[in-house]
């Protein structure tokens, strides 16, 4: 079992940049394959990005690509998400889960564990 903790959301003009964290406890890390997703109010869950178990392979939604970056370090037991050139529709709790099946995977039920999640307000 792993426990997740994201950290770094907060309220940011558009055009800025945030970097998310997801810090992780428990089992070993690099046994998970990881992914960020985010909840706008009124609407679902979406697939934002993931990463593989070592960061050698990541996939990203088409909204946030060439924006957003996902990266882990194994060693820190941390991943990130660093947000640049942010947007109003940006606005969503941010939320970190992990998975010890196969990575990549853009459907949220495909992950066991999940943090408590972290509030990112983009105003225009």
């Amino acid at each position: 079992q792993v426990l997740l903790v994201e950290s770094g959301g907060g309220l940011v003009q558009a055009g800025g940049s945030l970097r998310l964290s997801c810090a992780a406890s428990g089992r070993t890390f690099s046994d998970y394959a990881m992914a960020w997703f985010r909840q706008a109010p009124g609407k679902e869950r979406e697939f934002v990005a993931a990463i593989s178990w070592t960061g050698g392979g990541t996939r990203y939604a088409d909204s946030i690509k060439g924006r957003f970056t996902i990266s882990r370090v194994n060693v820190r037991n941390i991943m990130y998400l660093q947000m640049n050139s942010l947007k109003p529709e940006d606005t969503a709790v941010y939320y970190c889960a992990a998975t010890i099946a196969s990575w990549g995977s853009r459907r949220d039920r495909d992950y066991d564990y999940w943090g408590q999640g972290t509030q990112v307000t983009v105003s225009s």
